[in-house]
Parts: C-alpha cells; structure tokens; sequence
C-alpha cells in the first residue's frame, strides 16, 4: 500500500521554498559578475525577456510535471511516457553531482560568517586567505560536515515541518538583508589613494544601463546564451528540483499563479544581488574590480570592498555572509530534497533511511572535493577551455552538459511525444487561465530547444564562433 505523499499546506509554502531554491549561490556570485561583463543593463533586459519566456516554459512544465505526475524527478518521466526513465535518471543525477560541492562552497561561506561574527573580517580580506584555507586539509571538511547536517536536519523533519516550515522562516529574513544591503551599497562613496571619488550610484549607472559600445552580433549572441545558463541557476530548472516540488504541490492550488510569484521573486532578488554588489565594489576598486566572478567575487573582492569601509565592514560583512548562507542553505535543501525525493519513490523507503543515504553521499562526495585542493589536487583543461579540478569537473558535468540535456529531453517529450496539452490541461484543470498558453507552446516546441541545443554545444566546445 502507496503511503499517502506528503504536500506543501498552501501556495505561500510552496512558493517561498521554490524561491528559496532559485536564490542561491548563482544568484549572489554569478549573476552581478555576468550582468557587468556583458553590459549591464543589456543583460538585465535580455535576462527578463528569457525569464518572462524561457525560463517561464520550463518552470511551468516541471512544476506541472510533478504535479501531474505526483512523482520525484527520477520515476516521473517514466510515468508520463513508457521508455522516457532515462531522463528522469539525467535530471536526478544532477542534484546528486551537485550536492556534494554545493555543500562544500556551503562550508566556505560558514568559514567567513564566523571569521566576520567574530570581528576577523580584516583577516578575511587579506591576501591568500581564501587559497590558504581552502587547501587546509581539516577545517574544509569539518565546516563541509557543518553545512551539511544542518541541511539534513531539515530534510529529515520533511515537507512541512522541515522544507516548508524553514522557508517562511528564513526566506523573509533573506530578502531584508538583501533589500537591506542593496539599500547601503548604493550610498556608500569612496576616494582611492590616487584621489579618484567613486560612489555607490555611479556604481548602479554601471549596472542598470545598457551598454551598447563595441556591441556585435557574436557579443550579442554571448550574452544571450550567458543569461540562458544563469536562468538554469536562477529558477532551479533541468534539475529535478521543480518536479520534486511540484509533487508536493495540492491539486486545488493556482499553478499560474504560483509560477508568476517564483519568477518575480527571483528575478526581484537577482537583480538585488547586483545591486548589493556591483555598486560597492565599483566604489572601493572600480571596474577593474568587476571581473572578479565566482568564488573569487565573494571570497576575495568583496572582503577587500569590506576591509575599505573601516569598522563598519565588519558589521556589514557579517550581515552579507548571514545573507548568503541562508540562501546557501534554502539552494541545498532543495538539492537534497530531490535526490531523497527520488530514492523514496523508487525504492520505496522511509525519508529517514533516504535522506540518510543521501547524506552519507554527500558526505563522501564533499571529502572528495575538499581533498581536490591538496592531496588529490591536479590540473586540467576541459572542452570548453577551463582549467578545472575536482569541484570544477563536477559542476561542468552538471550544469554545461547534464542540465542543457534533461532541458532538451524535456522539450521534447512535452513539445512533440505527449503535445503541450499535457501541461496545459495540468496547469488549467482548477479553472485558472493559462495566460501565457500560445507563448508557452511556441516555446517548448520550437524556439526553447533550438537555443538550448546552441547552448549545449557551446558548453561542449563545439560551437566555438558564438
């Protein structure tokens, strides 16, 4: 006898913990580096345009996929369409590669919530201590374990009183710091030492106006795919998290409705995560400062911006570190929830057996990656022309070939094997209009996998002009 599955107890649960998946590191690190080096406000309106469209068909189908289904990423296909489990089995191997490094950047950012709590925030912005620590053979793999069981914790409480009940409580918090944060960043001003006066402001000028200058058709190109593959990160799709979700989601709730609020909520917080950043590190360093992306963002430059404020970096530190571990912790939680999710539904365990698999996993995985920085560290060029290691293999894998994949599969198996009424009838069946139901179709059947098997290709390093 099927237990009875568990669900979110009302549309604002479901929301806030799918926003709380889609806001997270990608959002705070690489989202303010892509929209300065690709024009900035060029990026922010090409980014909304692919939000409103391509991110929207996606996040709908896999909502609805779930819903439909009632099933985890890894037996929904199955159950959609016979022959069809391997791209279920493509969508949960993703979060099961992720979850391990995710949990070790996790570790990181407690590393530097502590060092700033404790009033060691001019430590922090010193020169080597991000490469002196991450190569440390202990400290990496205890706060690792840190993050990790707390993000177990929660998984193991379930639904309701763990993902749901985590969500109203954390999300809200985040988004004060975050508008909080935004809000100082740009009224902060600064003059360096060769007597040059910078301020926040001018900053988010940098930021939020279009840049046209030197702009061609391949420039064009490479911005479009970049905003392409943050949507990935932004809204948490082609990962098995939005079907999982969507399975908890009850039959009588505005689907519409619901994916209208994720993609503004989103879109809302990445664009504040470039107005938190931006505008501060143009003020203290300039544009040159701006290149930085990734961990080298936010564990080396931002530091250095804090150290240049005086006392109150350290204040100000501490409260962006509490910001991105919470987002941190929200992103992992709903990676996790969709590899126990998937163990549940295939095997046909308890949450506490699966999620303890799933922890040992991940335990395992994150040694692995911390050993990548000392003892197990090498050197190697990927396809795409990046010098990788351990951490940087697994993230190609699953966000430059797996993701574009289960993307494409998805579009298929909906655009063209089932026909888009599948989702259409999903989404419309508690009487609530699709809005968006002719864009919806144009999308998942043509214009969706033709951008998407570009973008693989480039990912790959086959398509190298764009």
């Amino acid at each position: 006898m099927e237990k009875k599955r568990n669900s979110f107890s009302g549309s604002l649960g479901f929301v806030l913990a799918a926003a709380g998946s889609a806001v997270g590191l990608g959002n705070i690190w690489r989202f303010p580096y892509l929209a300065a080096k690709d024009g900035g406000g060029l990026f922010l309106v090409i980014y909304l345009i692919l939000a409103l469209t391509f991110g929207f068909t996606l996040l709908a189908a896999e909502v609805s996929i779930g819903r439909k289904t009632k099933q985890s990423p890894l037996t929904a296909y199955a159950k959609l369409k016979d022959n069809w489990g391997f791209l279920g089995v493509l969508a949960s191997l993703v979060p099961v590669i992720i979850m391990p490094y995710y949990c070790v950047i996790g570790g990181w950012v407690v590393k530097y919530f502590l060092a700033y709590l404790t009033g060691e925030g001019a430590k922090a912005a010193e020169d080597g201590y991000f490469t002196g620590y991450i190569s440390g053979e202990v400290q990496p793999i205890v706060l690792m374990a840190v993050f990790l069981f707390v993000v177990s914790f929660i998984i193991f409480r379930g639904v309701n009183r763990g993902i749901e009940s985590s969500s109203k409580i954390i999300m809200p918090l985040l988004l004060l710091l975050v508008i909080g944060i935004a809000v100082f960043s740009v009224t902060i001003h600064y003059t360096d030492d060769a007597g040059v006066a910078r301020n926040g402001l001018e900053g988010l000028k940098v930021y939020v106006v279009p840049n046209f200058e030197g702009l061609t058709l391949k420039g064009f190109f490479t911005i479009l795919l970049d905003a392409m593959g943050q949507l990935f990160f932004s809204l948490s799709v082609a990962m098995g998290i939005m079907v999982a979700y969507g399975s908890y989601v009850k039959d009588d709730a505005n689907l519409v409705k619901s994916i209208n609020q994720i993609e503004i909520f989103d879109t809302f917080v990445a664009f504040l995560a470039g107005v938190m950043i931006i505008p501060a590190v143009y003020t203290f360093m300039g544009r040159e400062g701006m290149e930085a992306s990734g961990p080298s963002l936010m564990f080396v430059s931002l530091p250095k911006v804090f150290a240049s404020m005086g006392k109150i970096g350290n204040i100000i530190g501490a409260l962006f570190f509490a910001m991105v571990l919470f987002a941190a912790i929200t992103s992992a939680v709903s990676v996790m929830e969709a590899v126990v999710s998937s163990i549940m539904d295939k095997f046909h365990v308890s949450r506490i057996k699966a999620a303890s698999i799933e922890t040992v996993i991940a335990l395992a995985g994150g040694i692995l990656v911390c050993l990548g920085y000392n003892r197990l560290f090498f050197d190697i060029v990927l396809p795409n022309g990046a010098h990788a290691q351990v951490l940087d293999i697994m993230d190609y894998i699953s966000n430059n070939c797996l993701m574009p994949l289960v993307a494409i599969g998805t579009c298929i198996l909906i655009g063209w094997v089932l026909k888009p009424g599948v989702i259409i009838d999903e989404v419309e069946k508690t009487g609530c209009k699709f809005g968006r139901k002719k864009l919806f179709i144009l999308m998942i059947r043509y214009i969706s996998p033709v951008l998407l098997v570009i973008l693989f290709l480039k990912s790959i390093g086959i398509l190298t002009v764009i």
